[in-house]
């Protein structure tokens, strides 16, 4: 469910005219819909009431503090993967008992403040990582709570590039090697066990993955405990899927009910780590056509927004559903289509947001909506080719706030020093 609607012929976030708030703020902009955010939280959240469980947004996906704090505010906490982030989700408000800390490259520094801030627990990823927190926890005389994120080996049948669960891939410990950690962290002065934690990967479109690496994790934790290891949480990270264009991905009370069967008899508190279920249809980019090239062999509509904006479909050969803001009563059956690439003004031939792709015929100055952008969209921009960072939108009703104003020139040089000797 979105609120991303047509109303005669115009297309509205909930209760307001998209093109009134381009009129207002320019383009291109990232634009939320806060219902569309509570309602998919709730639904996923809702899905599990039947088991103990955290839901604990996956801030690298979208983590605006705005939208952080929707979440906090509907009990929400946060799975994180860098100070940065910790700093977003602390700001925003999240409880630190109910933040989860991943990532395979923590910083000493990093440790440090996710011990002072008492987070729930850092999901540790290799052997080293753990004499470093067991070092810097010595150092605060705190105690550092732990889980291990184990690598099942299992194929999350998704991109190469956001499969993260085979033996291949650069996270977690071997699942067959994770004991022997699990055992030396037992004898550790300043570490305390408390979960068993995996991801597989993201954009996940089937539940038989998620249940194989269920199936054996729990026996892992079932071998953990003849060692006297007791296990509080149960971190199955996120990964499920959305719909882009044909997927069909399970829904959260499908997930939910697969993973409650393969439960059966572990005792141990879910956290689930959901970014990009939540937040992709919640979220478009809104961009302006600037020119119209035909070249008789190719059509191009060059916009405003670019692969630094929406880095997806150039990473990723990603889809995104394309529409017109303000749309021809015509094109509503498919009349009046073209055959083009939709492209932005980055000087690589990588920069598109569409390639031989179905559209209305478009021209100067019209508004599209690049559709289901809200998870790894302002995220992963970046000031390439010196281009500022679009703006942040959020609708409530019948009204919108800027909940990040866009970049300027001043901005992309504010951190930047010449030396004395080049005065």
């Amino acid at each position: 469910m979105h609120h991303f609607i047509y109303k005669d012929n115009e297309l509205y976030c909930e209760s307001v005219a998209i093109a009134d708030i381009a009129k207002a703020v320019g383009t291109p902009f990232y634009l939320y819909s806060s219902a569309t955010l509570a309602h998919h939280f709730n639904t996923f959240d809702k899905s599990f009431a039947e088991l103990s469980h955290l839901t604990c947004f996956a801030v690298k996906s979208c983590s605006n503090l705005a939208i952080l704090r929707l979440f906090s505010t509907l009990g929400g906490g946060a799975d994180i993967v860098s100070g940065g982030e910790l700093y977003r989700s602390l700001k925003a408000g999240i409880d630190p008992r109910r933040i989860v800390y991943s990532g395979v490259g923590k910083t000493e520094e990093e440790l440090r403040y996710g011990l002072v801030s008492g987070i729930l627990m850092f999901n540790v990823e290799s052997e080293q990582e753990l004499e470093k927190l067991q070092q810097v926890a010595q150092e605060q005389d705190l105690v550092a709570p732990v889980s291990f994120r184990v690598n099942p080996d299992v194929d999350p049948k998704t991109h190469a590039y956001i499969s993260t669960g085979l033996a291949k891939n650069k996270f977690g410990i071997p699942i067959e090697q994770a004991e022997k950690v699990y055992l030396r962290a037992k004898e550790m002065s300043h570490i305390k066990i408390l979960g068993v934690s995996c991801h597989i990967g993201s954009q996940l479109t089937e539940i038989s993955p998620f249940t194989e690496t269920l199936h054996k994790v729990k026996q892992f934790v079932s071998r953990l405990e003849t060692h006297g290891i007791s296990i509080e949480y149960l971190d199955l990270g996120g990964g499920l899927g959305v719909r882009y264009q044909d997927e069909k991905p399970p829904h959260p009370q499908e997930y939910a009910r697969a993973l409650k069967e393969e439960m059966e008899g572990l005792r141990c508190t879910l956290i689930l780590e959901p970014g990009r279920v939540i937040v992709s249809n919640a979220g478009i980019l809104v961009s302006q056509v600037l020119y119209t090239k035909r070249t008789g062999s190719k059509n191009f509509i060059i916009v405003d927004a670019a692969m630094n904006d929406l880095a997806r479909p150039s990473l990723y050969d990603a889809h995104h559903d394309i529409l017109p803001v303000i749309r021809q009563s015509g094109q509503a059956v498919n009349e009046d289509l073209e055959i083009a690439d939709v492209v932005g003004p980055i000087c690589e031939s990588g920069d598109f947001l569409a390639k031989d792709r179905e559209l209305p015929i478009l021209g100067q100055g019209d508004l599209m909506a690049v559709m289901s952008s809200g998870a790894y969209g302002f995220t992963m921009s970046s000031n390439y080719n010196s281009r500022p960072r679009a703006a942040e939108v959020l609708v409530k009703d019948d009204q919108f706030y800027v909940i990040r104003e866009r970049e300027n020139y001043e901005t992309l040089i504010r951190d930047e020093n010449i030396p004395d000797f080049l005065e």
